[in-house]
């Protein structure tokens, strides 16, 4: 495969930025790095990520953008600045990977989705769990119909940290729900598509004297049942408590936690139970347990497999959806 000349705009204080450029690096088989761009007034921001980027080539934002030899872009700005400089990018005709979910501006968003369409443009998120081998396997059962017909997903995605980080929420709607229940909003509208009633329920702990929305949870209706994203970033131990169960008439699946980090890597864990095999309600579940995986180094191997070719099985139409529907999930009145 050719490699990919690319360039990366921005980072960020609590998101993926620096993980997706050393990424780019490392992978010196598939990518050509051709330098980063530092907007926002990043530099002073984050002093802690800059010695990641020595030694290698800062450019502008326009040097980038008007470079015909740089054909790819990685945005990893702050949320509240994703939509702008992609929207930049995919004016300039490059095929673009963005950091999740996107800026705050619905239209702005919908603007994006029509550029890269008309342009033909390779489109790719930051939503890591679409990389899990775990939840890949539970896709590939679904659309067998192993399960049968899906009734609930249940998503749990909680951590714990600093001030610092839970007064940020004040800068998006929905607070946690926004910056990390969008990953669990992914899978359950990837899983059941469009709910017919959304319901958030986005509060605030208030500890510390902090009273940003740093706890989330949403309800989602549908046709056949009730599922649910929860998030929150006050829950001591709360990361290796993220989990999610899809159950199905035929079957349930429980992934949990959804990632366990160890030297070598990131490895998942699953249960399984299916009615055809199971004799009682106290027989064990099927256990199993996945190799060590790099959820960035898969998201930017992806990003150049489609840019090289490969079908992207997330559409345009699918992020606008899902775009939406995390708005919705902050409580984001009537969408116009």
């Amino acid at each position: 495969m050719k490699k990919v000349k690319i360039a990366q705009i921005g980072t960020s204080g609590y998101s993926h930025g620096i993980s997706i450029w050393r990424s780019l690096l490392r992978q010196t088989d598939i990518f050509e790095v051709a330098g980063y761009a530092l907007p926002e007034n990043e530099r002073q921001k984050f002093p802690d990520q800059m010695k990641a980027f020595d030694g290698h080539r800062e450019m502008s934002v326009e040097e980038i953008l008007n470079d015909p030899e740089i054909e790819a872009v990685a945005v990893e700005t702050e949320e509240i600045y994703l939509t702008k400089y992609a929207l930049m990018a995919a004016k300039a005709g490059k095929h673009l990977h963005m950091e999740k979910p996107g800026g705050i501006e619905l239209a702005d968003f919908r603007e994006l989705i029509d550029i890269l369409k008309s342009k033909g443009l390779t489109f790719t998120t930051g939503y890591m769990y679409r990389f899990n081998p775990k939840v890949k396997e539970a896709l590939e059962k679904i659309e067998k119909g192993e399960l049968g017909e899906i009734y609930a997903v249940e998503a749990h995605m909680s951590c714990k940290h600093g001030e610092g980080n839970r007064r940020w929420f004040s800068n998006f709607p929905g607070g946690m729900m926004f910056f990390l229940g969008c990953h669990l909003i992914d899978l359950i509208y990837r899983i059941q598509g469009e709910p017919i009633e959304v319901i958030p329920l986005n509060c605030s702990t208030g500890i510390d004297g902090i009273n940003t929305d740093d706890y989330g949870m949403v309800v989602y209706k549908y046709k056949n049942g009730i599922s649910f994203a929860k998030t929150c970033d006050n829950e001591v131990g709360g990361a290796m408590r993220r989990q999610l169960v899809i159950c199905g008439e035929k079957g349930t699946i429980e992934i949990s936690p959804l990632e366990v980090w160890k030297n070598d890597g990131i490895y998942v864990c699953s249960r399984e139970c299916y009615e055809k095999s199971n004799k009682g309600w106290y027989d064990d579940w099927d256990l199993s347990q996945s190799g060590p995986y790099d959820r960035y180094d898969d998201m930017m191997r992806n990003f150049a497999k489609i840019i090289r070719g490969n079908e992207n099985p997330y559409s345009y139409d699918y992020e606008l959806g899902l775009y939406e529907l995390i708005l919705k999930s902050c409580g984001v009145g009537e969408l116009l």
